[in-house]
């Protein structure tokens, strides 16, 4: 029973006043007795962790927790992309699927997502990658590249779940979800980082020191699970083939590579 109410209070609730509750009540010391209960359900891998589970002072605290230094490497192959975060993937392929048409039930559309047809028209040749973060993964949001921050802007207001449910019964919530876009300019082309709100709290927060990243350095955090979206500009990038939809990956991990780097 506890399980089934965790699991509904973190991932289910669209409602703005429920939403504004789990704000209050994560972020408050009063969550601290749900630490380790919420660290095992999820399975939560805490060696990885940056600080012992008991020095986390509230569920907030964990959501956003950092890992420990130099627990996680980074792809050093020059001409690939890497993943920048944690998480399942779920789809990936070719932008040109994502034009006009939902790909399977996760209902993109590049234009509405992306906000213009300028916009749009940058990555129609190109790649697409969706990352979900649920509950149990690592929240932070990193650079997939080294390369100059282009543009950032902000789209959507409201936010709904992103989870399998979220998305068969919501309003296309990756294209209309509160979205914050960050557009790095790279030597292997722009790549748009999408990153997805869920819930109405809106949960994405931008931590990036300056305009120039280096692959693997820290871009922004969830304060909840959400999903990412990697719009790839050129035709030639190829897909690992050791990548496969619905198979967890860790950030830094390469997930293909540009063939004419």
């Amino acid at each position: 029973m506890l399980k089934a109410w965790l699991k509904l209070f973190v991932e289910l609730t669209g409602n703005n006043y429920v939403s504004q509750l789990l704000v209050r009540f994560t972020s408050s010391t009063w969550s601290r007795m749900l630490v380790p209960i919420f660290a095992k359900i999820y399975r939560i891998n805490q060696e990885e962790m940056e600080k012992s589970l008991s020095e986390y002072q509230s569920l907030h605290q964990l959501f956003t927790r950092k890992l420990k230094f130099g627990c996680r490497s980074i792809e050093s192959q020059p001409n690939c992309l890497v993943s920048p975060v944690d998480g399942v993937i779920s789809d990936f392929g070719f932008v040109q699927d994502v034009e006009k048409y939902s790909i399977k039930n996760k209902q993109i559309r590049l234009e509405e997502m992306l906000g213009s047809k300028e916009k749009a028209d940058v990555y129609r040749n190109g790649k697409y990658i969706i990352l979900y973060l649920s509950p149990r993964h690592y929240h932070r949001i990193h650079s997939p590249v080294d390369g100059i921050i282009k543009e950032s802007w902000v789209l959507g207001e409201k936010s709904y779940p992103v989870n399998s449910i979220g998305l068969k019964y919501g309003n296309s919530p990756l294209s209309t979800n509160y979205r914050r876009i960050t557009e790095i300019q790279s030597e292997l082309g722009n790549i748009a980082v999408v990153k997805v709100g869920a819930l109405n709290v809106n949960s994405v927060h931008l931590t990036a020191r300056s305009d120039k990243l280096g692959r693997g350095e820290e871009l922004a955090y969830f304060s909840f699970g959400s999903t990412v979206v990697l719009f790839i500009e050129r035709a030639t990038f190829q897909f690992s083939p050791d990548i496969a939809g619905n198979n967890d990956i860790s950030f830094g991990k390469s997930v293909g590579v540009f063939s004419n780097a």
